[in-house]
């Protein structure tokens, strides 16, 4: 009974040592991988523009400030069509109108006592129709229009709807450009690139075209678009 003993204690021994060996091997195996990055990058056109023109009247008397205000509307909506912008494409919005007599802060010496601001939105999907009018709004401030930078930028805003649609192929893209790496990096090491172990397709941005500091994507009807997915490989 103690050889039978001692015989399967052996045995248990080495098939113990056996399964350990094997496990380690397996680890090591299974921790060979490579991470790579791959990047997709598209210059796409804005398909929407967003120009928020806010003009300011002042009078002393509601009437006069009205009268201004309206003189103001007129001449945008005139700048407008000689841009071939049409009337359908303006919204008004904001209308505030303040007195500022009721402000116990203000000088009652002032002869300014009201003051109405108003803006005229316009929405477009001719992007270069309003990027040229955008560059000759000076000629607004030359027939007396007073136009303001308040509650919002002072330029049009630049839209790219279509991101969905060239979602899929970027992905592809970008997708195929790290394995691209992770193959060269296999060859490097005199290995073989082994399966996807994971797969991160990260975040996709929209970003100006001509990037510089306080240059903001909005402000630029040409974006570029980019994607960097991350992925890992086994190594064999």
């Amino acid at each position: 009974m103690k050889v039978i003993a001692a015989l399967i204690l052996g045995l248990s021994a080495i098939m113990s040592a056996s399964l350990i060996s094997d496990g380690l091997t397996d680890l090591r195996t299974g921790d060979r991988y490579v991470t790579v990055k791959g990047v997709a990058e598209r210059e796409v056109n804005a398909d929407l523009a967003l120009w928020p023109i806010r003009f300011v009247a002042t009078g002393v008397s509601l009437s006069e400030a009205q009268d201004k205000a309206r003189s103001s509307r007129n001449a945008i909506m005139a700048f407008l069509k000689l841009q071939a912008i049409g009337d359908s494409a303006v919204e008004l919005q904001r209308l505030d109108v303040t007195d500022t007599r009721a402000n116990p802060y203000q000088d009652n010496n002032s002869q300014q006592k009201f003051i109405i601001s108003q803006t005229l939105m316009v929405r477009s999907e001719d992007i270069e129709k309003i990027r040229q009018a955008a560059q000759g709004v000076s000629e607004l401030v030359d027939s007396g229009v007073v136009l303001s930078s308040d509650y919002g930028p002072s330029g049009p805003t630049y839209l790219f709807n279509g991101l969905n649609d060239i979602k899929p192929d970027m992905i592809a893209e970008a997708t195929a450009s790290a394995r691209e790496a992770a193959s060269q990096f296999a060859e490097d090491a005199k290995t073989e690139l082994g399966d996807l172990r994971r797969a991160n397709q990260g975040v996709f941005q929209i970003l100006a075209r001509d990037q510089a500091p306080g240059v903001s994507e909005q402000q630029h009807p040409v974006k570029t678009v980019r994607v960097v997915s991350t992925v890992e490989y086994y190594l064999r």
